[in-house]
């Protein structure tokens, strides 16, 4: 007979593999034997949350921390992010202020294994989220033996580059950069794809594949051997792919496995970490003003960060029918993973539904919880269960297909849409904006930017609900607007795959002539 270690680590085992619905059975069992170990109580947590259960990964993770769980700051993190996901915001703002001071009252500088993602995008302070992430980054810095030192050298050959990321699969960074990587000039650029994530079998792995000289499969291996492995490739700029997401790969780059290391993508704001030489942005997500929010250099590409696939499916739009929508109502889109949906934001897309009797609120049944805690929220503002419709996550032409016959796309703050707002553009939705200080905060800016849709750009609350009040009532408006996106599918630079491949080449042979120069990283404002 099993005891409750072995359940427990059976239970670990099957997390490891994605198979989160038979390691719930497992810590269970493990809990019937031995219900205070707060280590079980945790790792049920992690399988509820990536069973769709927020709410029940919330009390686990509670339960783990009253039992004196040893990674109390990174528990109290998830526990946090859990409840904004359940959109439970009165135990959210609690379990937030807890935590806040928990941080807060660690030592500068000290080495902390916290969660930082929680921090980027739930934080409109850009400075808290620097020291958080550098707790962080200082935790990985302290364990990892880096490697050699190694000076970058001119060698006359393509430049070498390499994406590290655990996302190189049916993913939504994926999506985004997968025509970039095709596009890659390949007499100028050697493109490695360092996997640290499982084979799905997708489409998109094969495409990912076939877009790169090489790529490395390394799931399963350890951040040592990755880095060594990336040392023995010759990489000259490793791009870091995954930042301080879940399945983090900072280890690796603490390691300093190449002369030169970037951070990209997939985490909007600063590592923390003096491992990493540049962050790269754009002009509005990095502007050189807000250089104090980075603890990397800043590096600007001339258009937005964010590339696109203008391969990807561009379907016809569904009825309005088939979506579950009805025909004749204005349809205020709010597709969002459910943690950016926070309590102000809410409010105001209430208020909105309240001075426009004939529009319906959209929105994404994100996971388990949602849908009750939302319609409970709008109850309580006087709003009619039935003006929410509710919308079950689709492969992804399906979605593009639906997404269509929103009205207006609503943002949401401090965190703003990233891959679904350029989604929504794509497909001819006009997206409604509030700018903040923060990156994650101004990613629908420089979006929006980039299609010639600056109005739409808002800068404080009461814009915002004026703003879409004012679009959804223009109904001539809309249509233009639709229209220009229409012209700006094929014209615009956020569309662009392969123009996106000249400026980062361009901008990586800047780096590395530098770094072969001998000058230490220094900001580097777009064209310069």
């Amino acid at each position: 007979m099993s005891n409750a270690a072995t359940l427990t680590r059976q239970g670990v085992a099957l997390q490891g593999q994605g198979r989160h619905q038979q390691a719930v059975q497992c810590f269970m069992q493990s809990l019937a034997l031995k219900i205070d170990d707060a280590v079980t109580h945790y790792r049920l947590g992690v399988s509820f949350r990536d069973c769709g259960m927020k709410l029940e990964a919330a009390e686990c993770f509670r339960t783990a921390l009253a039992l004196r769980f040893p990674d109390e700051l990174f528990a109290r993190g998830l526990l946090a992010y859990m409840e904004r996901e359940g959109c439970r915001w009165a135990s959210a703002e609690a379990e937030w202020r807890a935590l806040e001071a928990a941080i807060a009252a660690q030592p500068e500088g000290k080495p902390l294994q916290v969660n930082p993602f929680v921090h980027a995008v739930l934080s409109d302070d850009p400075l808290r989220i620097r020291r958080v992430a550098e707790h962080y980054a200082r935790f990985f810095a302290g364990f990892v033996k880096p490697l050699p030192p190694l000076r970058a050298r001119a060698h006359g050959g393509p430049l070498r580059i390499a994406y590290l990321s655990a996302d190189f699969q049916q993913h939504a960074t994926a999506q985004l950069m997968v025509q970039m990587l095709e596009a890659h000039d390949r007499r100028r650029v050697e493109v490695t794809l360092v996997s640290a994530g499982a084979d799905d079998g997708s489409d998109m792995r094969q495409r990912l594949k076939r877009a790169c000289h090489r790529f490395e499969d390394l799931h399963g291996a350890t951040h040592e051997a990755m880095a060594r492995r990336i040392r023995a490739l010759g990489i000259d700029v490793l791009v870091d792919v995954k930042g301080a997401t879940d399945g983090t790969l900072l280890p690796v780059l603490a390691a300093r496995p190449a002369p030169l290391q970037l951070e990209w993508l997939a985490f909007p704001g600063t590592s923390g970490a003096d491992f990493i030489d540049y962050v790269v942005g754009d002009p509005i997500v990095t502007p050189l003003a807000h250089a104090a929010h980075f603890s990397e250099k800043i590096a600007q590409l001339p258009n937005c960060y964010q590339p696109n696939d203008a391969l990807r499916a561009r379907p016809a739009a569904t009825s309005r029918a088939a979506a579950g929508l009805p025909g004749d109502a204005i349809v205020l889109c709010g597709f969002h993973q459910s943690f950016k949906i926070s309590q102000a934001v809410f409010a105001r897309w209430c208020e909105l539904l309240q001075r426009m009797p004939q529009a319906v609120l959209w929105l994404l049944e994100w996971n388990a919880n949602v849908r009750e805690s939302l319609l409970a929220a709008a109850v309580a503002h006087g709003i009619a269960p039935e003006r929410l419709c509710f919308a079950p996550l689709l492969p992804l032409e399906q979605h593009l297909a639906r997404l269509a016959c929103a009205d207006v796309f609503l943002d949401t703050w401090p965190c703003n849409a990233h891959t679904t707002a350029g989604e929504a553009l794509w497909m001819g939705v006009p997206v409604v904006t509030l700018v903040g200080e923060t990156f994650a905060q101004r990613v629908g800016a420089s979006l929006l930017h980039q299609v010639g849709m600056d109005e739409l750009v808002c800068e404080h609350e009461a814009g915002y609900v004026e703003s879409v009040a004012a679009l959804a009532a223009d109904a001539p408006r809309r249509a233009a607007l639709r229209e220009r996106l229409e012209r700006e599918r094929t014209t615009s630079p956020l569309f662009d795959g392969e123009r996106f491949a000249r400026d980062f080449e361009a901008l990586c042979e800047r780096l590395w002539a530098r770094a072969c120069a001998g000058l230490a990283p220094e900001h580097l404002p777009a064209g310069n």
